[in-house]
């Protein structure tokens, strides 16, 4: 099973917690034992499955890459200013695999899944979520 999840997202960088909406589609699949892949559409957007508990962690991660790839001081920056989002989506990775465990994803207690936005806000982000069986 295959199906896309539409985000828009409000701000040049941050985490949105997808989660509910990939619960949503294991759930529509009917597949217990199996894996999900969860892939964003996009050079300067990415996937991440991170803590949800403390809003803090998601303005960490933020943070972090701010400090460690910083905006305005890259090569494409020249092209359309955003050279720091391509770094830091090819940094995290475009996806993330979830095994599926009794219909239900082998998330712990404390993991959600995030789009991680990098070059927003956009009207539209695209993620692919594909479901298959083992």
């Amino acid at each position: 099973m295959q199906k896309t999840i539409r985000i828009r997202t409000r701000a040049r960088e941050g985490l949105y917690d997808i989660t509910s909406q990939v619960e949503h589609l294991v759930t529509e699949s009917g597949i217990n034992t199996g894996m999900v892949n969860v892939y964003v559409r996009g050079a300067t957007a990415a996937i991440m499955i991170q803590e949800n508990w403390d809003e803090s962690v998601q303005s960490d991660v933020v943070t972090l890459l701010r400090k460690l790839i910083p905006q305005g001081v890259w090569q494409h920056d020249a092209q359309d200013g955003n050279g720091d989002s391509h770094l830091k989506a090819g940094l995290v990775g475009p996806q993330e695999t979830i095994p599926l465990m009794d219909g239900k994803m082998a998330l712990s207690t404390w993991q959600n899944i995030f789009l991680c936005e990098f070059d927003g806000p956009r009207d539209q982000r695209e993620i692919v979520v594909t479901i298959s069986r083992a």
